[in-house]
């Protein structure tokens, strides 16, 4: 390693390797000679310019190299050669007859013991101002290796002590049959697209007033929405079909109300335009009202929850890529089904109830279920949000996949809420943050507007499927304004990114999430306990 970095250290090898000259001694008079001559020639430049800051370094060196400087001048003029190039020139000629005796010649001079090995100021690759500018890849690997080579023993022990805890009817069973109504519910979804696009083909053609207009969607949005919950409601059905219909029902819903607020506002700009309003155009919006049945069947399916009448399009579907997010979509979901199985369902089995056990014993419980549960949530994530939402893209050429950005390094509650979810986020921002600015309400209040209604579809996500209304994912969603001030603050005073982020990993990943697994488990297994 030290030969390798010896070419960094010594100042002359890439000049003799440029002149052609051998003896170290010429190569560094030529070096300043140049040095000199450039800065003759630049007297007049700035003190900062290359030139002058190689007279200045060249000057400290002392008398004799300009001496040599002149001598090589003289000669050069005169046409005779220095000692040092008539000593040298039968070396020069055979270290030039290929490029390989050049490099020889150079290694042969450039690493003699008298060279030397420290020219520069350096800091070491891991001192706090150089930590951030080296790569750390080697070490993000090593992470990874000890990380899988942990869980492997973790898993293998656990299998030996407990075996193989996952049920034959965990993918597929035959009581799946009792949600035939959920699976037809959801089948029956379009019928509300299918009416806005009505309502607004009717908008366009002016056989509707306004605030006919405006019902008619609030009517259409609210049954999409009330309908899933009835069918749940009605029927006693498995909490992981509950939840799938709700999460359709939910984007069906703000995809809808994305529809019906953006054709309300490009009716708006069509009537300015026509009264003849100034309508600017400098962020290349697109006023033109066109309801397009085509557009909105692509905006039904398309991964984006804002509603436009065109999207960026890649050129072509790589069918490669999509079978290979496929594989990793199928063994990521088992993953996930394993640890769930083997690990979680037996730790909230041996559970108590957080709020009337003993403290002491739930603390240690919420500890053990939280690195499964991380780990479940991560692989969630690289499921959804990565895996699916590219393969529906690339299946659609949907060009925009900017789905997520890095929330894992969120300094603050806000922050992560803004990094998560970019669908969400972008539909929060568009249809209610700043219209309610816009209606002159202060941005707190706007801030809690759109943490309540991510509250309401989180309990309605979670409790509907569940069949109980406790309110806890309302109040965990509505607990983040305080922790969004707590982590602003402790951001502003200890100007720390570590602090906040290491606040929010805490808040979400090791309390949050478990705590509220065990909330809704017990509370489920009481309600079929008085069932039963």
């Amino acid at each position: 390693m030290a030969i390798m970095d010896a070419r960094e250290s010594v100042g002359t090898v890439e000049t003799v390797a440029a002149t052609g000259d051998v003896d170290p001694s010429l190569a560094l008079r030529r070096r300043r000679r140049d040095a000199v001559d450039g800065a003759a020639s630049g007297a007049g430049s700035e003190p900062g310019a290359p030139g002058a800051e190689g007279v200045a370094e060249d000057s400290r060196e002392g008398g004799s190299a300009a001496k040599s400087a002149s001598y090589d001048d003289r000669d050069r003029a005169s046409g005779v050669d220095s000692p040092a190039e008539s000593a040298n020139s039968a070396s020069n000629e055979k270290a030039g007859k290929g490029e390989g005796g050049g490099r020889d010649a150079v290694a042969q001079f450039a690493y003699r013991p008298s060279a030397p090995a420290h020219r520069t100021v350096k800091e070491s690759p891991l001192s706090s101002d150089n930590i951030f500018k080296q790569s750390h890849a080697g070490l993000f690997n090593l992470c990874i290796v000890v990380l899988v080579a942990v869980n492997s023993r973790l898993i293998i022990e656990n299998l030996m002590k407990y075996g193989w805890l996952i049920k034959t009817g965990f993918w597929f069973s035959s009581r799946s049959l009792r949600d035939w109504p959920l699976l037809m519910c959801c089948l029956t979804l379009p019928i509300f697209p299918l009416s806005a696009f009505t309502v607004e083909k009717l908008a366009q053609h002016k056989y509707l007033p306004q605030l006919v207009i405006v019902c008619l969607h609030i009517i259409i949005t609210t049954a999409s929405l009330l309908y899933p919950v009835l069918v749940i409601l009605r029927c006693d059905s498995a909490v992981l079909s509950g939840v799938t219909l709700m999460l359709f029902a939910c984007i069906v819903w703000l995809k809808l109300v994305s529809y019906a607020h953006t054709n309300y506002d490009m009716r708006s700009l069509a009537k300015s335009a026509e009264k003849g309003d100034i309508i600017p155009n400098s962020l290349n919006l697109e006023y033109s009202y066109n309801v397009s049945f085509k557009t909105l069947i692509y905006f039904m399916v398309a991964p984006t929850l804002c509603y436009q009448l065109s999207y960026p399009r890649t050129p072509c579907v790589r069918k490669a890529w999509v079978a290979r997010q496929l594989v990793k979509l199928v063994i990521f979901t088992g993953v996930m089904g394993f640890i769930i199985e083997q690990y979680i369902n037996p730790i909230v089995q041996n559970s108590q109830h957080p709020l009337k056990g003993n403290l002491l014993y739930a603390i240690e419980r919420v500890l053990k279920l939280s690195v499964p549960n991380l780990y479940v949530w991560l692989c969630m994530f690289y499921c959804f949000f990565h895996l699916w939402l590219n393969i529906l893209a690339e299946l659609l050429r949907f060009g925009d996949r900017e789905f997520y950005k890095d929330w894992w390094n969120a300094k603050t509650v806000e922050e992560y809420w803004r990094l998560w979810n970019m669908p969400v986020h972008k539909w929060m921002v568009r249809h209610i943050y700043f219209p309610c600015l816009r209606n002159g309400i202060p941005k707190i209040v706007a801030v809690v507007i759109a943490f309540l209604v991510s509250a309401i579809f989180h309990e309605l996500c979670i409790a509907v499927p569940c069949h109980i209304f406790k309110l806890w994912a309302f109040i965990g969603i509505m607990f983040q304004v305080p922790l969004v001030l707590i982590t602003n603050y402790l951001q502003n005073k200890f100007n720390n990114s570590m602090v906040g982020n290491m606040v929010f990993w805490f808040i979400f990943c090791i309390l949050g999430q478990p705590t509220c697994l065990l909330l809704y488990y017990h509370d489920l297994m009481n309600r079929k306990g008085k069932i039963d």
